[in-house]
């Protein structure tokens, strides 16, 4: 697949304040859970610095005193704090828990939602492979960052102050030799900062790549098959593979830099008071207990600034995700409702498209060009023309997935844009050339667009299509599974209880777009029997590829370039012999060529 396919929005290399601040906020509705593991965190490090001071206790006031009692002391205070410290980390780890748990849900949910308001030229121009990045390993990276990584950090930070706070009352010369080196630590997490950002983006977009790659390769897999493009296909996504290899590998390189550099600094850190430390245990300004304790402090101090190195580079990491995802999240839907739009309950009547003039691009030539059309309540309306003339763009914008440029449309008397889009959006029923069912039972199917029907209106909505043999065939009937997308049941039977599915949904206008072009004869006739019902009964549009499957049509439109060339009856449009004359006669004459062919003769004799 070309490289253009998989362009996208670059952001910037340094470290995002805005983005890590809306990060932050995401906390706001569980500010509960985050107040309660803050607590129970500072408790943890407040006992562990505790600790660390009974310690040097033992050391001075117990051993090096040979004083039992007091020692024995000392041990009873120091297990009892284990007790109370140990409750309070399983409390803070529980809390952790939760909270990521609300964040994960939360996120999610928000996408998905935000997915459903988009309009479809999001999801013209954005692979659906990155869309699922987003939702999946994007949030995900964000909510570990604001669930562990916080803990972490926040459990490092405290810890890192009690323990200076301890080294000051302690000896407070030696704790400005540890504060000297302090300097030393942000220039290098600065050094790091933008160098691990940066592969990390890289990282998350090769592998939105991948994931895209993924998708088109499992959903095309009977063309690939077909085709023999399995050695290219694997060719391709070795490249990607390789790319994303060599970017994680360096972000994997600095991360593992990073603690490195932080472990020599406090090895430094601990030679320099081991040796003025020594100095002053010599003079008598410094117990044998409290140069343990100090060294103490220090590796106690310097593991959590490593545990923060640790977070800052999946800090970088879940940024670079949470720009990806803050996005998508940003990204505004094309169509939205007016100000004040209504829903007048019902949207019959009269639809007009007046002088519209429709680009999907800002720079495209237009699909429609000053179209004008006065459609009655109850007519059937037949779009034909050659592909590429703007039949499915008028059902489109009927729909209002999209919106003219130029122009208005009416609906019932009134400007569509003031009507909600679930105004009209509910009460279109549509059916599309390649029909596409949800995994679950065919009831569940037939459900989607109207959750309150019965089972006996199921049951005659299938009837009236023609659908309820075949079903009553399977042994589970209408519990039987469809498969992912319908793919256990054929084109044929997946239409018809498409159109059964508009049935129940009584809509006010029908919509079919090329329904019948990739069935057999025998079951177009049973679509047609069934389209005829919904015919009879709504304003219809159907664009048609078998013309002699719209001859009951009202009138037949002509299409191309965006304009009306011809409009009228099956045998008005016959008779001028015109564009719709050759497309028929062409059509029946391919269709008595396929007939009479000797060579499909034998086959039928065979047969």
């Amino acid at each position: 697949m070309p490289d253009s396919y998989f362009e996208e929005e670059e952001f910037e290399s340094k470290f995002n304040g805005k983005v890590f601040s809306r990060i932050l906020q995401l906390t706001i509705p569980h500010k509960k859970w985050v107040i309660g593991f803050i607590v129970t965190i500072a408790v943890v490090a407040g006992l562990d610095a505790v600790s660390t001071y009974l310690s040097k206790l033992i050391i001075d006031n117990g051993i090096m005193a040979g004083n039992r009692q007091a020692l024995v002391g000392i041990l009873i205070m120091y297990g009892a704090l284990i007790l109370v410290q140990s409750g309070s980390v399983f409390l803070f780890i529980y809390l952790a828990g939760i909270l990521g748990e609300r964040i994960r849900y939360d996120l999610r949910k928000k996408m998905f939602n935000h997915l459903q308001a988009l309009s479809l030229n999001y999801y013209s121009k954005t692979p659906v492979g990155w869309i699922m990045a987003r939702v999946t390993s994007d949030s995900e990276k964000v909510a570990d960052l604001l669930t562990w990584g916080f803990v972490d950090s926040t459990w490092g930070i405290m810890s890192i102050v009690t323990s200076m706070l301890f080294m000051v009352f302690i000896n407070w010369k030696l704790t400005l030799i540890v504060l000297a080196l302090l300097p030393i630590l942000f220039f290098v997490a600065l050094q790091f900062q933008r160098r691990i950002l940066v592969s990390y983006r890289n990282v998350r977009k090769t592998n939105s790549k991948i994931v895209g790659a993924f998708n088109e390769n499992i959903t095309g897999v009977r063309v690939i098959k077909a085709l023999g493009r399995e050695r290219e296909n694997l060719a391709e996504f070795s490249t990607l593979t390789d790319k994303m290899y060599h970017s994680s590998y360096r972000a994997a390189w600095l991360s593992a830099l990073f603690l490195p550099s932080v472990q020599l600094i406090s090895a430094l850190a601990v030679a320099a008071v081991v040796w003025y430390g020594g100095r002053q245990v010599q003079i008598g300004g410094l117990t044998i207990g409290g140069i343990q304790a100090f060294v103490s402090y220090i590796t106690f101090m310097m593991w959590p600034v490593q545990d923060i190195a640790r977070v800052f580079a999946e800090m970088q990491q879940a940024i670079a995700s949470a720009e990806r995802m803050f996005s998508l999240i940003d990204s505004e839907p094309q169509i939205q409702d007016r100000p004040r739009a209504i829903d007048p309950g019902s949207i019959k009547g009269d639809i007009i498209f007046d002088h519209v003039t429709f680009r999907y691009e800002e720079d495209d030539k237009p699909v429609l060009n000053d179209f004008s059309l006065h459609v009655k309540r109850g007519e059937t309306i037949a779009l034909v023309g050659p592909t590429g003339g703007g039949k499915s763009t008028i059902v489109n914008l009927l729909c209002r997935f999209y919106e003219p440029q130029s122009g208005r449309i009416f609906i019932g008397g009134r400007d569509y844009t003031s009507l909600s889009l679930q105004a009209i959006q509910s009460r279109i029923g549509v059916v599309l050339q390649t029909p596409h069912l949800f995994s679950g039972t065919i009831t569940e199917n037939l459900r989607y667009g109207r959750l309150d029907a019965t089972d006996d209106e199921i049951v005659e909505a299938t009837k009236t299509i023609g659908a309820y043999d075949f079903i009553m065939h399977f042994e589970k009937g209408f519990k039987t599974e469809v498969g992912e997308g319908g793919n256990l049941l054929s084109i044929g039977q997946k239409q018809l209880l498409s159109l059964a599915r508009a049935v129940l949904a009584k809509p006010e206008i029908f919509v079919m777009d090329e329904a019948t072009s990739s069935v057999d004869t025998l079951t177009e006739a049973l679509i047609q029997k069934g389209m005829q019902t919904l015919l009879d009964t709504t304003t219809s549009f159907v664009i048609a590829h078998r013309l002699s499957t719209i001859k009951k049509a009202n009138r037949i439109l002509v299409i191309e370039d965006g304009r009306i060339t011809e409009m009228g009856t099956h045998s008005e449009l016959l008779r001028i012999r015109g564009k719709y004359h050759q497309l028929y006669t062409k059509q029946f004459r391919t269709q008595l060529e396929a007939a009479y062919n000797p060579f499909n003769q034998a086959i039928g004799a065979q047969e």
